[in-house]
């Protein structure tokens, strides 16, 4: 297996006015499930590509392990490549297309028969080798993409939206499947998605990218926690965090008549505009005689365990929705209410609303 290294790596298309990447550094580690996730357009697409090869370089420069693949032909950077659609060739078996890249390799007949039985066994393919592609699901597909890269025993595999072709039951148990296989095989794996949980559920660490510039590199736990700035703290969560504009008023955040209280190492840092963050779960119900800032309640999504209260406050600074999670006793919560809630400084996430940083610790 093998590290991965991105240094100042840039991608400019003929005719842009700008790089799509504008020189990424990233660092990916032996074995590590790296997911790059981000808005469509924002260049993690673009990143993978240039990594496998199959788009130029324009500056700086890629390392698997210590070698530099900057310019060496993709066929020999030992990646092995899982695409969106498949990309099986419909006139071939399973066993034929998961050895069409040892066959082209001149892979001696027995060595690839043994290679292909393993992956099957691995991806519970074994009774569908003789099939052709449009006699299996989506889901079967994909394990055949996968059985493909696997035999060739890469350094790297790179996933490019795998799942985004599945429906949503089978993309859950798919996103599980690959997880289990990159830590059985411990495989270098680089990953893209658009969708956040996708990469908060499968990644090692997660890498956010907007307009080709990495966010933050974390856990992710950390990218939750502690979002960077404006951008990661709005786009990792689901619901998104709640982003209120406030001012910084004597150590608090004032929104409105309504101060929210936020952790005294944040408070020493704010002043004029800042944003604070809070995560529906975070919220909690209080009276209205205890204060708390009004939510008049248009839509309460019941999930069972749990569920969330999605309302609108016609307090100055506030979102056109403020996102609460309910729990237990939740049918007490109903449309048309109005609530009150409130939270703890802990939780609360200020960023300084100009520069979009984090400015709690």
């Amino acid at each position: 297996m093998a590290t991965v290294r991105f240094e100042k790596a840039q991608r400019w298309y003929p005719g842009a006015d700008k790089p799509t990447v504008p020189g990424i550094d990233l660092e990916i580690g032996d074995g590590e499930f790296m997911v790059l996730v981000g808005p469509s357009g924002c260049g993690k697409s673009t990143t993978l590509r240039m990594l496998a090869g199959l788009e130029e370089i324009n500056a700086g420069k890629i390392y698997i392990g210590d070698r530099d693949i900057t310019h060496v032909a993709p066929k020999d950077r030992d990646i092995a490549m899982v695409f969106q659609n498949y990309a099986l060739y419909p006139h071939m078996t399973v066993a034929d297309n998961m050895a069409f890249a040892l066959k082209m390799a001149k892979v001696p007949q027995d060595e690839q028969k043994r290679r292909v039985a393993e992956a099957a066994k691995i991806l519970g393919l074994e009774e569908f080798l003789e099939r052709k592609p449009k006699a299996l699901s989506g889901g079967q597909r994909q394990r055949v993409a996968m059985g493909r890269a696997i035999v060739r025993n890469p350094q790297v595999f790179c996933m490019d939206e795998p799942l985004s072709n599945l429906d949503a039951k089978m993309r859950v148990q798919t996103r599980t499947d690959i997880a289990k296989l990159q830590a059985d095989l411990g495989v270098t794996t680089v990953y893209v998605t658009h969708d956040q949980v996708e990469a908060m559920t499968m990644g090692d660490r997660v890498a956010v990218m907007n307009y080709g510039i990495l966010q933050q590199v974390d856990t992710p736990l950390n990218l939750y926690d502690k979002p960077r700035n404006l951008f990661v703290a709005g786009f990792i969560g689901s619901p998104q965090m709640n982003l209120i504009q406030a001012r910084a008023v004597e150590g608090k955040a004032q929104i409105g008549k309504y101060a929210v209280p936020v952790d005294p190492t944040a408070s020493r840092k704010m002043e004029g505009n800042i944003t604070v963050g809070v995560r529906p779960e975070a919220w909690r119900l209080v009276s209205a005689e205890q204060g708390g800032l009004p939510v008049h309640v248009t839509v309460v999504e019941e999930l069972g365990a749990d569920g969330f209260v999605y309302g609108t406050s016609d307090v100055e600074g506030t979102p056109s929705n403020v996102i609460v999670r309910v729990s237990g006793g939740r049918d007490s919560v109903r449309k048309g209410d109005t609530i009150h809630v409130t939270t703890d400084p802990v939780s609360v996430h200020v960023f300084d609303t100009d520069s979009g940083e984090r400015l709690s610790d």
